[in-house]
């Protein structure tokens, strides 16, 4: 268990206040001490513990972070081994190839991404997928998601859907193609965020599954 844990959340643009809910439900059910940064300027991101990428708009939120000056210090904070959970348009912007010169991604993830590969906004869907890491499923949320159409070498892949690989973890970084922020299960977030960081203090890494009520 970590005490006195800053857990950030990008916050330049996306479902923010939705990260920063799940991240204190999960950190309530797993007994962690913990106070979450909303960031939408430099400086914060070295103080942080842990980070979250949330959604939105990956064209967006890969020049905001460059503007701002925030995208060396997520690199930075991957680097020395920090935990980071980057969902959908978190995820195009964590990998190494966006295939969309738009997008100036950080390179976190060993990944190329097909960008709205389920289609448009109107496509969306939910699904029960198996994540590895997770005794029971999770309800996913995909909206107008992308796919990782290619994987590194180092790259473990955590949950697919129909063939397509959707959570992916490398080193420090989880990324999803969904939106576990759009849900009450706070399972991904502690998958990413809290068991690695238990991990790194020697504590405890027990990942079987939590349901909240």
């Amino acid at each position: 268990m970590s005490a006195g844990v800053l857990i950030g959340v990008i916050a330049v643009q996306g479902n923010v206040s939705e990260h920063v809910g799940a991240i204190e439900r999960a950190a309530a059910a797993t007994g962690h001490d913990v106070t979450v940064v909303e960031i939408r300027e430099s400086g914060v991101v070295p103080d942080c513990d842990a980070l979250a990428l949330p959604g939105g708009e990956s064209t967006t939120i890969s020049r905001l972070l460059r503007l701002e000056g925030i995208d060396d210090e997520i690199r930075a904070h991957a680097d020395a081994g920090k935990p980071i959970l980057a969902t959908c348009a978190g995820l195009i912007v964590a990998s190494r190839d966006a295939r969309d010169d738009r997008v100036d991604t950080l390179d976190l993830i060993d990944v190329s991404v097909d960008r709205n590969a389920f289609g448009r906004q109107v496509d969306s869907f939910e699904a029960g997928l198996d994540v590895s890491g997770l005794d029971d499923p999770f309800h996913a949320v995909f909206i107008r998601a992308p796919v990782v159409d290619e994987v590194g070498a180092g790259v473990e892949t955590l949950a697919t859907w129909e063939d397509h690989p959707v959570a992916v973890r490398d080193g420090p970084v989880v990324a999803t193609a969904f939106h576990p922020e759009l849900t009450d299960d706070y399972r991904i977030h502690r998958l990413a965020l809290f068991d690695r960081l238990d991990d790194d203090a020697g504590g405890n890494t027990d990942t079987e599954a939590e349901t909240e009520a």
